[in-house]
C-alpha cells in the first residue's frame, strides 16, 4: 500500500481535524529544531568567544553523523511501540525528554570542555535523529496526499523558528544572563512542544503495525522506491560544493563578517517561512516535477553567477548577495518538493523507514560535496569549483525530470 492509499484512509474527517494535524506537525518539528540549532548555531560562537580553538569547534561536525546514519535504526522505530497506545508519540516523549536532559547536563560542563560538550551533543543528536524518524513517519502516514506539500512547508517554517529560538535567542540569552540561564531557558522552551506529542492521534491497530516487519530490504524491493532513491542521490549533488565554500568565498571577496551574518540570518528566516509556503502552493498547483525543474534551473543560474564572479566576468558584492540569498530560498523550497516526493513512495507499514532512507540519501550526497569542496577549491580554484557545481546541477535537473516523467508520482494533486 502506498502512502497515498494509506493517507486517504486516514484523512482527517473535518477541517478542525486537518488543522489539528498541522498544529501537531508544527510542534513536533519545532521540538527537533530548537535543540538542534542550539548545538550547531549557538554553542560554536559561544565556545569561540570563550577561547576554544577553531580546530576543536570544527570537530563538532561529528554531531551530524546520526542524521546521516539514522536509516540504520529507522526500521526499529517503525517496528517497536514504547507504549501500547502510543507508537510514534511514545518515541517523541522519550527522545524529547532525553534531549532536554542533555541540554541541562551542559550546565555542569561549561563552554570550555569541548570533549564533554561533544559527548553530550552526540547523545542529543542520536535522540533528535530518532525523534525525526518518528515524526517523519507520522507525517508520511497521516498526511493526505493533497496536504503533503503543506505538511512539508510547516516543517520548513518550524525549522526557521527553531533557528531563531535555538540559535539567535540562545546567543542573546547567553549575552544577557549567561551560560546557565541560557540553557535553563532553552530547556524550558523545549518542554512546550511536548504538548504536540500529547495531541498525536494514531488510529491504526497494533496487529496492523506488526503484519510486516519494517526493513531496509523491504524498501529496496520496490522498483518505484529505488527510482526515487536515485533522485535523492543526484538532485542535491551539487549543493554541498557551493554551500560549504559560500562563506569562505564571500570573505575572500572582501565582504565583512557582519554583513555575511545579517545575510545568512535574514535569508534563512524569511526563506524558511515564505519559501516553504510558496513551494507548497506551487506543488499543489503544478506538481512536484515542475517545481523541482523550476528550482533546479534557478539553482543552476545562482551557481553560474558565483562561477562568473569568481572568474571575473561579474564584479561587485551585490550579485553575490542576491545569489547567496536566493540559494537559501531555493533550498527551503526544494525540500518541500523533495519531501513531498519522498512521501509519495512511503508505505503504511514502514513510513518512517521509507522516508528516512530517502532523506538520508539526499543528505549524504550533500555532505559528501561539502567535504570535497575545500580540497577542490584549494586545488582548482573557486571558478572551477563553482563551474563544476553548475554543470552537475544542470545534469541533475535533467535526469530528475526524466525519471519523474517515467514514474507515477510528481503530478499535480
Amino acid at each position: 500500500m502506498s502512502a497515498g492509499e494509506a493517507a486517504i484512509g486516514a484523512a482527517p474527517a473535518s477541517n478542525a481535524a486537518r488543522y489539528r494535524l498541522f498544529a501537531v506537525l508544527g510542534g513536533l518539528y519545532l521540538a527537533q529544531a530548537i535543540p538542534s540549532y542550539l548545538f550547531v548555531a549557538a554553542l560554536p560562537p559561544i565556545m569561540r568567544e570563550a577561547g576554544v580553538s577553531r580546530t576543536a569547534i570544527g570537530s563538532m561536525s561529528i554531531l551530524l553523523l546520526p542524521l546521516v546514519l539514522k536509516f540504520a535504526w529507522a526500521p526499529w522505530i517503525d517496528r517497536i511501540r514504547p507504549f501500547a497506545r502510543a507508537h510514534r508519540a511514545g518515541w517523541v516523549f522519550i527522545t524529547q525528554t532525553g534531549t532536554i536532559l542533555c541540554i541541562l547536563a551542559l550546565i555542569a560542563v561549561g563552554p570550555l570542555d569541548v570533549t564533554r560538550i561533544i559527548a553530550i551533543g552526540f547523545v542529543a543528536s542520536l535522540l533528535i535523529s530518532t525523534q525525526d524518524i518518528a515524526t517523519d513517519g507520522y507525517a508520511a502516514k497521516y498526511l493526505p496526499e493533497t496536504d503533503r506539500a503543506v505538511g512539508n512547508a510547516i516543517q520548513g517554517g518550524s525549522i526557521a523558528f527553531g533557528v531563531v529560538i535555538g540559535g539567535t535567542l540562545g546567543l542573546v540569552l547567553h549575552h544577557s544572563i549567561g551560560w546557565t540561564g541560557m540553557l535553563v531557558t532553552i530547556a524550558a522552551i523545549s518542554l512546550l512542544p511536548l504538548v504536540a506529542a500529547a495531541m498525536m492521534r494514531e488510529g491504526d491497530p497494533i496487529p496492523a503495525e506488526a503484519a510486516k516487519r519494517p526493513s531496509i530490504r523491504a524498501f529496496l524491493r520496490r522498483p518505484e522506491a529505488r527510482q526515487i532513491l536515485w533522485i535523492a542521490l543526484i538532485y542535491r549533488a551539487s549543493e554541498g560544493l557551493v554551500k560549504a565554500m559560500e562563506g569562505s568565498y564571500l570573505v575572500d571577496a572582501g565582504v565583512p563578517l557582519n554583513q555575511i551574518g545579517y545575510l545568512s540570518g535574514i535569508s534563512a528566516t524569511t526563506a524558511g517561512i515564505a519559501g516553504s509556503a510558496i513551494a507548497a502552493w506551487l506543488v499543489k498547483r503544478q506538481g512536484i516535477a515542475f517545481v523541482l525543474a523550476l528550482l533546479g534551473g534557478m539553482r543552476t543560474l545562482c551557481f553560474l553567477l558565483f562561477a562568473c564572479h569568481a572568474l571575473g566576468a561579474v564584479v561587485g558584492a551585490w550579485p553575490l548577495f542576491g545569489a547567496a540569498g536566493f540559494q537559501t530560498l531555493i533550498r527551503y523550497m526544494e525540500i518541500v518538493a523533495l519531501y513531498s516526493l519522498f512521501m509519495a513512495v512511503t508505505t503504511s507499514e514502514q513510513p518512517g523507514t521509507d522516508f528516512t532512507i530517502l532523506a538520508c540519501a539526499q543528505l549524504l550526497v550533500y555532505l559528501a560535496g561539502s567535504m570535497l569542496a575545500g580540497k577542490l577549491a584549494d586545488t582548482l580554484g573557486y571558478g572551477a569549483l563553482f563551474s563544476l557545481a553548475t554543470a552537475i546541477s544542470a545534469a541533475a535537473v535533467i535526469a530528475t525530470v526524466r525519471m519523474i516523467a517515467r514514474s507515477s508520482v510528481g503530478k499535480p494533486a
